[in-house]
């Protein structure tokens, strides 16, 4: 769909836009908590509310990106983001601010629904969502450096959202259409029935483990800011420097991943990088002074994004037409949605120590199945690349479509089959034997 490599750009920003809120979520939680007069709870519960909006875009175009076109759709959701985050930002009244959340929330869904499938059809899906996670990085980080110095109020973070959603807008012009996809799609495939969707029972494990992976992460996430404010006794300006300085660790984090590669599987750095993101929920937690808290945030936000880029990475794998990495990448938001109520509810009953515990216990339950899956499906996925050098991009369509028998046709994301060298006998030799098979009475 979105294989040629002048296509990257475009889907990184696009990926940049749609994951900029979740990144944003403490900020934007603590602003709309102290410029309009709401609760904790009641701010949690708008953040997740944007949130819930942008998992439900996803799940609603996760198979019809390509129907309606990635360079349609993602104006589309560009569109909803200037629309509602920046009516958001104009406004002071909690409905209005409310509804604007919701249409932006379903824009950035929308966006991130158009890079989540382009990104699957690359030949590396692990380097272009590591370098979408690199950029949504450097542009927190520089937001969390810049917000605090502008000034109060829940306004600067809606509409930097809003500004950046404008910004990526040129870009889509090196979007596809879709429609040579789409057409061949039709010929494909039964009529009244799609493709069936490959790795299902890997991929409702993993979309079901990283919806509490993500909720669990974002839980915290939510109320770190009113950790560092009140249990550490922080100033706004602190918390956002050290926010800042731990989404630079995560760019580091997310540099030595794309250069590691798959050196070590997907296995090890899911599993293994899920267990210390667990201690560092703890230590984070339960911070009472600036070094303990800072130390918490950074080597936390030091492994967050590695463990992500590897479970986009794996979530690609499992269908290049993108379709699960859309599902994946929905229920991580739906997730990501849930964890500041989960946050605000537990850190209200528990304290935020004890709000730790829970989420460190959690966090090592969803480990072992994510671990599972990626051991599952670690062969070599066929990508499109490699089916291209098998017979074009008709071959890649039909690999991935057709409803013929898995024996006639590879499977799109099936390991690929070891290669057998045939002896060939020489020409003079062939010819002998040739020449006496067209004489059978020469044999007697």
């Amino acid at each position: 769909m979105l294989s040629r490599p002048r296509a990257l750009g475009p889907l990184v920003a696009l990926f940049t836009a749609g994951y900029l809120a979740p990144y944003l979520l403490p900020t934007v939680v603590g602003r709309l908590s102290a410029g309009l007069g709401l609760t904790p709870a009641q701010a949690g519960l708008v953040g997740s509310v944007l949130l819930l909006s942008s998992a439900s875009a996803g799940f609603t175009l996760a198979s019809r990106v390509e129907r309606f076109g990635p360079r349609r759709t993602a104006r589309a959701g560009l569109l909803a983001m200037c629309v509602g985050y920046g009516a958001a930002a104009l406004t002071a009244s909690v409905p209005l601010v409310i509804g604007g959340a919701v249409v932006g929330g379903f824009g950035s869904g929308t966006t991130l629904a158009v890079a989540a499938a382009g990104i699957a059809a690359q030949q590396d899906p692990h380097r272009a969502s590591t370098l979408g996670l690199l950029s949504v990085s450097a542009t927190a980080g520089a937001l969390y450096l810049t917000l605090p110095h502008l000034g109060g109020g829940h306004a600067l973070p809606f509409a930097s959202i809003a500004l950046t959603a404008a910004l990526v807008w040129p870009l889509t012009g090196g979007l596809a259409e879709g429609t040579r996809r789409a057409e061949a799609d039709r010929l494909v495939e039964t009529p009244g029935r799609g493709s069936p969707l490959p790795h299902r029972r890997s991929g409702l494990v993993l979309a079901a483990a990283i919806l509490l992976w993500s909720m669990a992460q974002n839980a915290l996430w939510g109320v770190s800011g009113r950790i560092g404010l009140t249990q550490a006794g922080l100033g706004e300006v602190t918390v956002g420097a050290v926010f800042a300085v731990a989404l630079g660790a995560g760019l580091a984090g997310v540099t030595a991943a794309g250069a590691l590669g798959s050196r070590l599987g997907r296995a090890v750095p899911i599993g293994a990088g899920t267990a210390i993101i667990a201690a560092c929920v703890l230590v984070s937690s339960s911070a009472g002074s600036l070094p303990a808290f800072a130390t918490g945030e950074i080597l936390w936000n030091l492994f967050y994004p590695v463990v992500l880029s590897y479970l986009l990475g794996l979530a690609a794998s499992l269908d290049p037409r993108g379709r699960w990495a859309v599902l994946v990448g929905s229920a991580s938001s739906l997730g990501v949605a849930c964890g500041p109520v989960v946050g605000s509810v537990l850190s209200a009953r528990a304290g935020y120590p004890g709000m730790g515990v829970v989420l460190c216990v959690l966090l090592l339950l969803v480990a072992g199945p994510m671990t599972a899956v990626a051991l599952h499906t670690s062969g070599r996925p066929l990508v499109p690349g490699s089916v291209r050098r098998r017979g074009g991009a008709p071959a890649a369509v039909l690999a991935g479509t057709t409803t013929a028998a898995t024996g006639l046709v590879p499977q799109m994301g099936a390991p690929e089959q070891e290669v057998t060298e045939i002896p060939v006998p020489s020409r003079r030799r062939a010819d002998r034997r040739a020449f006496r098979l067209a004489r059978p009475s020469d044999r007697g």
